[in-house]
């Protein structure tokens, strides 16, 4: 799969480093290759603030506040989908913001793919995508994610 991650201008210094750290370019083409997602489909992931989220989530899902992670997937051939993410959120989530930001990659590329969380089934089989792309990583159940207000 490529990948074309597009780092925004409003990033701080240290938040570019994070975002450099968390290598998301190399690691959702890796876990492409691991869903079996055509070598030469596209995402388009947006690394960004509260401020473009808040924007995005308004426009889009009209819910009038910011969150961690937008997915849109691809309606044409050839494409997987956009994902937008909060740099600062992830950075308030998680201090080290790195783990954090691998998360809320997958979790968008998941949610391109047609995954989704709203029900206790399809919650618990992204859980387990999740899982098996990030493996030693500390992920949460998405049924108890969503109980505490997490997406």
């Amino acid at each position: 799969m490529r990948v074309s991650v597009i780092r925004d201008p409003c990033l701080s210094p240290r938040q570019r480093r994070v975002v450099a750290e968390a290598r998301l370019g190399e690691l959702l083409r890796t876990c492409g290759d691991q869903l079996d997602v055509p070598a030469r489909a596209t995402l388009c992931v947006r690394l960004t603030g509260d401020a473009e989220l808040h924007d995005l989530n308004l426009r889009f899902l009209g819910t009038d506040g910011p969150t961690d992670v937008l997915a849109f997937s691809a309606e044409e051939r050839g494409r997987v989908g956009d994902v937008a993410i909060s740099v600062e959120r992830a950075m308030t989530q998680a201090p080290d913001g790195v783990g954090e930001l691998r998360l809320l990659a997958v979790h968008g590329l998941l949610h391109c793919l047609g995954h989704d969380h709203a029900l206790p089934q399809p919650a618990a089989a992204m859980t387990a995508a999740t899982r098996m792309l990030l493996p030693g990583a500390d992920i949460p159940d998405l049924e108890t994610a969503e109980l505490a207000g997490r997406s």
